[in-house]
């Protein structure tokens, strides 16, 4: 028997939890939930999970466009029966909310992406599996079933690599392919470089890259690059254990012996994204693959006209939850005009700043197809594994609906900006 997604049913398994004594490991509050999930991290982690780039002025902009929005409730509609459904891409949504591609997720739970795939696999919602995956999407896709799941894709150097990327999507059940935009260079993100750290380096969050067959040819063709000069310490030779230990295989002293952890990682920094990609490359995806082409980044409506011309079929109105410019537009401020201009031919999300079941309405009362949810997921995976994912994203759902019926809605048709006024 499948369980209930109704938002009082699960308000009711709650509080009767809580009378037998037992409580939530993700609390419903997002700001207590980030404050225990810190406890549970190392600092290297929590800087690389919640931190911004700059002066994190594109984080706290995007909080601010949502709280400048505000709903203005009606009364006496029936919303007895409430649907919080939506069809996207062909497939029936049991909420318009996705997991958004988050990597290196080892750095808070051993099960990482895995904890996340079979939580969306509960809950029905779409994952949305990340390029810096500790994972493999494979290993993701066989405990989904029939669940729907994305592969977001940064465009490698290596277009051999991409196309092995949107093969194995294809094959391992993907739905669509997400392409994110404002990654071609990393962010100059304040709270890493205060820690000096990356997990890349240490061979975190490249289980895409080592699971493909493709490169593990490209390790194998000479390198270029000249060698990072390193002082050998103990801090140095815990990084080079710990990217012998990430590298797939058996037997350390054999892979250390290989020496090819340590080329893996040299030849996935020297080609994970290409700052040269244009609007014309789009095509090579399009003669690559049927799945439906995403754009995730688009802020500027100049560049939705582009995204309808190079005929892509959805758009993700993101600014990386603000990781990437500092000083950037909230999503929510870009949003109308990209909605506008679309004018529905194609689906328009949205991530970054997504803390509660408000913020879902203000989103889509404002053009927005579904939104993307981060960093909370990622605190319940900290926190509980995966049924802390699962209670998080349940909790979103919940107050979604809830939200949308105390505010006169009964089924997402009704949201509308007319229901917003902005402060």
């Amino acid at each position: 028997m499948e369980e209930s997604l109704s938002a009082p049913d699960w308000q009711k398994e709650i509080y009767l939890n809580g009378f037998a004594g037992k409580k939530l490991s993700a609390k419903a509050s997002f700001e207590k939930l980030e404050r225990k999930a810190k406890k549970e991290m190392s600092k290297e982690a929590f800087a690389y999970i919640a931190g911004g780039a700059g002066t994190e002025a594109t984080m706290q902009a995007n909080r601010n466009a949502f709280d400048r929005w505000q709903i203005v409730p009606r009364m006496l509609r029936d919303v007895s029966v409430r649907d919080t459904s939506i069809e996207l891409f062909g497939q029936k949504l049991p909420a318009p909310l996705l997991f958004a591609p988050v990597g290196v997720l080892e750095m808070v739970h051993p099960k990482a992406d895995l904890a996340v795939a079979h939580a969306a696999a509960r809950l029905g919602l779409p994952y949305i599996f990340s390029n810096q995956a500790s994972k493999p999407m494979e290993a993701c896709a066989n405990v989904m079933g029939e669940s729907p799941r994305w592969f977001q894709l940064y465009w490698s150097k290596s277009n051999d690599l991409v196309l092995s990327f949107l093969k194995r999507a294809e094959a391992c059940g993907c739905n669509a392919l997400v392409v994110t935009l404002d990654t071609t260079l990393l962010g100059w993100r304040t709270r890493d470089l205060d820690v000096a750290y990356l997990p890349f380096l240490e061979g975190k969050g490249i289980a895409q890259y080592t699971s493909d067959p493709v490169f593990q040819k490209l390790i194998d063709e000479p390198d270029d690059s000249q060698p990072i000069k390193r002082n050998v310490t103990l801090q140095s030779l815990f990084g080079l254990i710990s990217m012998v230990n990430n590298y797939p295989g058996n037997g350390f002293f054999s892979k250390l012996k290989s020496g090819r952890p340590l080329k893996a990682v040299r030849k996935f920094v020297s080609i994970y994204s290409n700052p040269a990609t244009t609007w014309s490359d789009l095509s090579f995806l399009r003669q690559n693959t049927k799945l439906p082409i995403i754009l995730k980044g688009i802020m500027h409506s100049d560049d939705a006209r582009k995204a309808l011309d190079a005929g892509v079929n959805g758009i993700i109105v993101s600014n990386h939850g603000g990781r990437q410019t500092d000083g950037s537009i909230a999503t929510l401020d870009a949003l109308p005009k990209i909605a506008e201009v679309v004018q529905n031919r194609i689906p328009v999300l949205l991530d970054s700043g997504i803390r509660g079941g408000a913020d879902v309405i203000k989103a889509l009362a404002l053009g927005a197809k579904a939104v993307c949810v981060g960093r909370p997921y990622v605190y319940g995976l900290t926190i509980g594994g995966e049924q802390g994912v699962y209670e998080v994203m349940r909790n979103m759902m919940a107050d979604f609906e809830l939200t949308m019926a105390l505010a006169g809605c009964k089924n997402i048709a009704e949201i509308k900006q007319e229901m917003l006024i902005r402060t």
